[in-house]
């Protein structure tokens, strides 16, 4: 078995905001040479977080203020509170959104390719931007 690790660099310009990353994984899969296993994507950061779901910029829209709903930048959080006097702090939401989307997916690859849908794309998530973010990428297999 070979594991062929790899770090996406993923550049938000909006406090919440949704990046399809897919042809930068494709790539790095490509880059691995591995054949068949899985590709793991870990976000190590409690304020953004990855997904699949279909390549619709007006889904992304409605997703973003779905979550803006279920938590609101501007909530009455303890964690905000706790930290007022921090700059940049302001950000239960996202940590509270973190939990609820998850920081890592993983996908099988057969024949040196993901196994998406049709209309399945890799969504980096972003909710405390903007940042420079890291995905790290694990690809598993032969």
């Amino acid at each position: 078995m070979k594991i062929y690790l790899a770090e996406l660099s993923v550049r938000s310009k909006e406090r919440m905001q949704i990046i399809n990353v897919t042809s930068e994984v494709s790539g790095i899969i490509e880059r691995s040479g591995i054949k068949g296993g899985f590709v793991n994507l870990w976000v190590p950061h409690t304020t953004a977080a990855i997904t699949v779901n279909e390549h619709d910029p007006d889904l992304w829209t409605d997703i973003l203020v779905t979550l803006e709903k279920v938590a609101p930048i501007k909530g009455d959080y303890r964690h905000n509170a706790k930290y007022r006097w921090i700059p940049g702090e302001q950000n239960a939401h996202a940590h509270i959104l973190n939990s609820l989307i998850k920081p890592s997916i993983t996908i099988p690859i057969v024949n040196g390719r993901m196994l998406l849908g049709t209309w399945q794309s890799i969504l980096f998530v972003e909710m405390d931007g903007p940042q420079t973010r890291t995905i790290q990428v694990q690809v598993v297999g032969e």
